[in-house]
């Protein structure tokens, strides 16, 4: 298969996007609450008793504020948080009070730099949609995990900004949203020994004024179009118009426009 995701547009765009990215991720930042919510639940269930995790991963760390309630959660626990964007973890390592205790690591999700069985904990929250190579990368997470390991994952599902998908489709063939993998296609990606215990999907749907808010917005997290082979040129201000036309379909009676976001959780142990 090509390269569908341009790893370094990737990089350079959440690098870019990190002085700006805390202060418009507050849907990123109640999932991944939510995610430890679900974390919180599976522990104080679980059936073999639960014991707190000798060593922690942030996969896909961005700008480090997971990283830091990690850390508050797990103060004694060797921490690392790890992304592909450099300008990401340049602005965790200034704004995060942490201490010496975290390790900041630039690396790939799907090559991770990390040594066998070295994290007990793997949290993941809105990172791995960036992954082409669900495979290698569960192949990596399982890697890295010690045996009863947990992977603890928020991700974006095919539906996600349907109603911007939908817009630009009535005006050309371009793909310019960001397409995700079904929960089939990434369950299918486990290894043997990742097993999923437990998983739950839901639509959340943020409603906008304008649809400069919305698209600001996408801006200032770096969650532009990173596929390989998109449109290049094709905004102009005729098609730009066309478009914004075309969303305007989707305004609720309550005078706003929607855009949805389809989040999957996912905990896997490894067996």
């Amino acid at each position: 298969m090509g390269e569908l995701i341009d790893k370094l547009r990737v990089a350079e765009s959440f690098s870019k996007a990190a002085s700006t990215y805390d202060s418009v991720a507050a849907l990123q930042r109640n999932i991944g609450h939510q995610l430890l919510e679900m974390l919180s639940s599976h522990s104080q269930d679980s059936q073999s008793g639960h014991t707190e995790p000798a060593s922690i991963l942030d996969l896909g760390c961005g700008t480090g504020y997971f990283t830091s309630v990690l850390r508050d959660r797990y103060p004694d626990r060797p921490l690392a948080g790890l992304d592909i964007a450099s300008g990401m973890l340049a602005y965790a390592r200034t704004t995060r009070a942490l201490d010496n205790d975290v390790t900041w690591i630039c690396g790939d999700a799907e090559s991770l730099p990390l040594k066998n069985q070295s994290y007990s904990l793997v949290f993941s929250s809105l990172a791995i949609q960036w992954c082409e190579n669900s495979s290698m990368l569960f192949a990596e997470m399982s890697r890295v995990l010690s045996r009863d390991g947990i992977a603890c994952i928020a991700t974006l599902g095919p539906q996600t900004l349907c109603e911007l998908r939908d817009a630009w489709s009535r005006i050309d063939d371009y793909q310019h949203v960001n397409q995700f993998q079904s929960l089939a296609q990434l369950c299918k990606a486990l290894p043997d020994d990742l097993e999923l215990i437990e998983t739950e999907c839901e639509m959340r749907v943020l409603h906008y004024p304008q649809l400069k808010e919305l698209t600001c917005e996408l801006k200032g997290i770096g969650a532009h179009n990173m596929n390989a082979g998109q449109a290049k040129g094709l905004t102009g201000p005729a098609r730009v118009k066309a478009f914004k036309a075309a969303y305007e379909l989707f305004r609720t009676s309550e005078g706003l426009l929607p855009a949805s976001y389809e989040v999957y959780y996912l905990i896997l142990r490894k067996r």
